[in-house]
């Protein structure tokens, strides 16, 4: 036993001395382990593969990584690539990775004999029971003696004492459930004896397992997290994008009004020259009246002065009787001379102005509405019994006889009405519906939570954003209380935009392109769904379904 001996203190110089020879990591080590390690899952490179920005990343990670995001960027620096891009992988560092690792793993785990003089061996082994390590040559007995033999052997270790009971100095074979302590089998039988204790390997097993779980939450953290900077990032995108739109959408708005307002001036400007050029000519032609009328005048004056002065008393008899009296003129007391154009005249031109401007705005943003347009399609699952929908979901009416069908939550069972299957929770969306031929209907939108059964009463208070008609010509919108709304001409297709951030709601006139009514300064907290009412048939008087219609956006 004397050559096994744990206790010989010449070995353990000459291993200190042997670690000398084998320093830790440097520095430099170091910062090659961290060059040579991969971002998403931390961890040195498995098969490294470069993305055209040139960062490596695992080629198992970054495949990952793409298959669950919808664009294709580094996990690094977040560059962008138009298509999914074909990565091979890169050979000259995966050699370098390849030494790396063996250079490093075996520096690591390098354990040297004991028991060697001189030049340290590696150990092959280490023994529990003389807690020491050997290199082959001087395991040698443990596999030949038969004391030895019975010694029980692990893979080299440096602190072997760790692996030793301190109290029994015996082997730490099992683990202390109860404790959560290491135990050797003497514990077992005294302070431990009732205690739930399991084989040393059973626990590793189940704290590997344990670890792998953690490992693979937080590598399911690290992709949550990549996937949140890459929403963000998209977010980002399109909100830069929505305001660059916007920014050219106000300049063409505000283009469109100023062009409008010149025209407009130029032709209140054109209307008063040629009113002035009128007054003028009217003008002249009363003046050569009035000269003419004084020609006459004074004509008739000199032969009136001549005939007061003859003596012939027989020809004052004979001369005409009209001489007697004052000559046929224009009563000029009645005619005005206009000094300006007339104040009725610039207020008509005003009001045409104002006209114009407010229809070419309408025109510009129901237009810019357009391009939120979404394809809505009706939910069968909310229709009254009622309705009759079409196959595709675009055309309702009411049907006059109520269908079997199943009283779910989130069916109407009073009102005939029904709503869109998609709801929007942020952003702004856009839809027309036509409404030609129908007497009554009801259109806009409604909050997820609205009362679906029994008694209505649309209202902003009670979810619903509605423009509605009644009695052919009678529009409403439905707020509290009702609004009477004076449209020039009926509307035969409805058009409703919804900006769920600004809280607002407005109904257009898509055929006159002309404004109907508008909620402003809304708030919502929940999702908002197209809500649409054929209302009652009424005896086949309004018989006509409400169409969802696509829409036909001219730029």
């Amino acid at each position: 036993m004397a050559e096994t001996s744990p206790t010989s203190s010449k070995p353990r110089q000459t291993r200190r001395e042997s670690m000398e020879e084998h320093p830790p990591l440097s520095s430099s080590s170091v910062s090659l382990t961290e060059e040579l390690q991969c971002s998403v899952c931390l961890d040195v490179f498995s098969d490294p593969v470069s993305t055209p920005c040139g960062h490596n990343f695992c080629r198992s990670c970054l495949k990952q990584y793409w298959d669950n995001s919808h664009i294709y960027s580094c996990p690094m620096c977040k560059e962008t690539f138009s298509k999914r891009p074909d990565l091979k992988i890169n050979t000259t560092l995966r050699q370098v990775v390849l030494h790396y690792k063996e250079k490093f793993s075996v520096r690591r785990s390098e354990v040297l004999c004991d028991i060697c003089d001189e030049r340290k061996l590696k150990a092959l082994k280490s023994c529990m029971m003389c807690q020491t390590s050997y290199c082959e040559t001087h395991l040698e007995p443990h596999h030949r003696v038969p004391n030895l033999k019975k010694h029980k052997l692990m893979d080299p270790v440096e602190n072997i004492k760790d692996y030793i009971c301190q109290k029994h100095e015996r082997p730490l074979e099992f683990f202390c459930r109860d404790d959560q302590t290491c135990v050797c089998v003497f514990c077992t039988d005294g302070d431990h004896k009732t205690h739930n204790t399991v084989p040393l390997e059973e626990m590793s097993e189940e704290k590997k397992t344990q670890l792998k779980k953690t490992q693979r939450d937080v590598q399911q953290m690290i992709q949550e997290r990549i996937k949140k900077i890459q929403d963000i990032k998209h977010s980002a995108q399109l909100r830069k994008r929505s305001t660059y739109e916007e920014k050219a959408a106000s300049v063409e708005v505000f283009s469109a009004l100023i062009r409008s307002i010149e025209r407009c001036q130029t032709e209140l400007l054109e209307m008063m020259d040629e009113q002035q050029k009128a007054a003028e000519k009217q003008d002249e032609d009363l003046m050569k009246d009035l000269e003419q009328e004084i020609t006459e005048l004074k004509r008739r004056d000199s032969e009136l002065e001549q005939l007061s002065h003859t003596d012939h008393h027989l020809h004052l008899l004979q001369i005409d009787s009209s001489l007697y009296r004052p000559p046929h003129t224009k009563n000029w007391s009645e005619i005005s001379m206009k000094t300006d154009v007339s104040v009725e005249t610039l207020r008509r031109a005003l009001t045409q102005l104002q006209e114009t401007l407010d229809d070419k705005l309408t025109q510009t943003v129901l237009k810019r509405m357009q391009q939120f347009a979404v394809d809505v399609t009706l939910d069968p699952d909310t229709a009254h019994p009622n309705l009759i929908m079409s196959e595709d979901g675009k055309q309702v009416r009411d049907g006059d006889i109520r269908h079997k069908l199943p009283d779910n939550p989130e069916r109407f069972n009073l009102c005939v009405c029904v709503l869109g299957k998609e709801g929007f929770s942020s952003g702004r969306f856009y839809f027309e519906v036509q409404v030609k031929g129908k007497t009554e209907w009801d259109l806009g939108v409604a909050r997820e939570s609205v009362n679906r059964k029994g008694k209505i009463t649309l209202s902003p208070q009670n979810g619903f954003w509605t423009v509605v008609l009644r009695d052919v010509i009678n529009y409403q919108a439905c707020v509290d209380p009702r609004v009477s709304l004076s449209l020039r001409v009926s509307p035969q297709k409805v058009g409703v935009f919804v900006d769920y951030e600004e809280g607002l709601v407005c109904f257009y006139d898509v055929e006159n392109r002309s404004h109907i009514y508008c909620f402003t300064g809304q708030t919502f907290t929940e999702k908002l769904f197209p809500y649409f009412s054929p209302c009652p048939n009424d005896e086949g008087k309004n018989s006509a379904p409400l169409i969802i219609s696509p829409v036909h956006y001219n730029k």
